[in-house]
């Protein structure tokens, strides 16, 4: 394995380039704040039972790769909202507001972090007088007609022994891509998503929005293990749904300790901000699967509360795992014997020679070699069918994480060849070519439309001019109204005379 050639002196020169973009915003900390979590309760797809009634909080994901189209990069995505019903509105899915949403990367492997990228959002509403999401078609991310829309600011914190010796501001009310309400509300969805990438200094960008859950995996595995005759395989149970994105793409000299240790560790956290004001870890992830299959009820609030450097309070949960205990009593497969050592070095120390960082302090966190180069057709399996480039190295969006951890927990490694599976191999939509690589989201009105109509939206909505404030329009309203349904048949008669007096009464609130 030969790492790419990077220095130490390449790494500050992005973070000189990061900084000075907004030195305005910069905020120097040196040695002020310590960012160890507060002890709390309450990540994945609702694995653990707090953060389970708190789905803004929740990360459901986190994934890392050299960027196929740009190797001299990183990309980092995670996930946050679990199985977003893309019709669930009025009130559609936002970040939550009172929330810290961090990437945290160890360059080191000593299991503290030594960058930080804080996302933080706010809402704006254009008219708080309507329900809608939006009053028509959107067209922009600054339509008048999308009524509800929030920014984000974006900040590099950067430490040393978990102490901040910088803050910059790196970006600055930033757009949100929206939830994609429908075909008729959003008829060009892609231009909406491209509008909300954001180029930052340094050849990095970011972007933040709605987004196809991106991981595949029959979740019918809580039924008894599939059933229990594995007759319940096959159906990715999370397609049609959507979640809340952040994607971060940066150089990875900026990422790495130097070019001599390429490997970084990667999870993502969620603090949310308690009664007394102060900001509290709800939630944290890295590798998949981890607080879902691996800690038990006991240790799961636990883990979303701690950090990477407390993790030996769970190894035993890693060295003597439940999983195969239960494959075996139901399945007859034979459990591998304890203690698990081979899970040890690939999730908690990484696969030495390829992703574990020396010196390593064993710890749970996505590890990923930044030196090896993209594979030019990516293998599902990653690392257990020869494809260096993927899981457990890093994750790319491909990755069929569920198929490959099932293997490796009933003993791959160890010479119990198998091939475990759930029958799902590949995301229903395609995945992107460029970042952020996700495909876009569900739109609402999937399904099948009433008998007698096509998929054409010929009748623009004039709703947003129905809702604009009395005086900013004309005596004409009624008959645009009309107009606007000419040739919707008797229901739209129907629908527009309700929707007439309805505009009506409002209209006589004085707004």
């Amino acid at each position: 394995m030969t790492p790419n050639p990077r220095t130490g002196a390449g790494r500050r020169s992005i973070a000189t380039a990061l900084c000075g973009a907004l030195a305005a915003g910069g905020l120097a900390a040196a040695g002020v704040t310590a960012l160890a979590p507060e002890e709390a309760s309450a990540s994945s797809h609702r694995e653990a039972p707090l953060i389970s009634g708190t789905p803004q909080f929740d990360n459901t994901d986190v994934y890392a790769f050299v960027s196929p189209d740009k190797p001299d990069t990183t990309t980092i995505i995670a996930n946050w909202i679990p199985f977003e019903e893309p019709a669930g509105g009025p009130n559609f899915f936002t970040f939550a507001e009172d929330a810290q949403y961090d990437l945290r990367i160890d360059s080191n492997g000593d299991a503290k972090e030594d960058l930080l990228f804080r996302y933080t959002f706010k809402t704006h509403v254009k008219n708080d007088k309507t329900f809608l999401y939006n009053t028509g078609p959107v067209e922009s991310l600054d339509d008048p007609d999308l009524n509800i829309t929030q920014t984000y600011d974006l900040e590099l914190i950067k430490l040393r022994n978990l102490k901040a010796v910088s803050k910059t501001k790196v970006a600055d009310d930033v757009p949100v891509a929206p939830s994609n309400v429908g075909k008729a509300s959003m008829p060009d969805y892609n231009t909406l998503r491209e509008q909300a990438i954001h180029k930052l200094a340094g050849g990095a960008q970011t972007f933040a929005g709605q987004a196809d859950d991106p991981f595949f995996l029959d979740l019918r595995v809580f039924d008894l293990l599939y059933g229990g005759n594995l007759s319940e395989v096959g159906n990715d149970t999370l397609k049609g749904y959507n979640v809340n994105s952040i994607a971060l793409q940066v150089p990875n000299s900026f990422l790495t300790e130097s070019h001599e240790q390429p490997v970084v560790g990667i999870w993502s956290t969620t603090q949310r901000k308690n009664a007394r004001g102060y900001f509290t870890q709800v939630s944290r992830l890295g590798n998949p699967l981890v607080n879902e299959v691996v800690n038990p009820l006991k240790d799961k609030d636990k883990f979303n509360a701690s950090a990477p450097r407390d993790d030996a309070q769970f190894l035993k949960n890693v060295t003597n795992p439940e999983l195969p205990k239960l494959i075996e009593a139901i399945y007859k497969i034979p459990a591998p014997a304890e203690p698990r050592n081979d899970l040890v070095d690939v999730f908690l120390k990484g696969v030495k020679d390829l992703n574990q960082p020396p010196h390593v302090t064993p710890s749970e966190q996505l590890r990923l070699n930044t030196s090896i180069k993209p594979a030019a057709k990516p293998k599902r399996l990653g690392v257990l069918d020869g494809d260096t480039a993927g899981f457990p190295n890093g994750r790319r969006l491909t990755d069929d994480v569920i198929d490959a951890s099932l293997q490796v927990v009933e003993g791959e490694l160890l010479g119990a060849k198998n091939d475990l599976g759930d029958a799902v191999n590949e995301n229903d939509k395609k995945f992107g070519k460029s970042f952020p690589y996700l495909a876009n989201p569900t739109e609402g009105s999937r399904g099948p439309l009433a008998k007698g109509v096509d998929g054409g939206n010929d009748v623009r909505s004039q709703l947003g001019d129905a809702l604009q404030p009395a005086g900013a329009q004309g005596g004409t309203d009624d008959m645009r109204l009309i107009a606007a349904s000419a040739g919707a048949g008797a229901g739209g008669i129907v629908l527009i005379g309700a929707a007439l007096m309805w505009w009506r009464r409002m209209r006589n609130r004085a707004y």
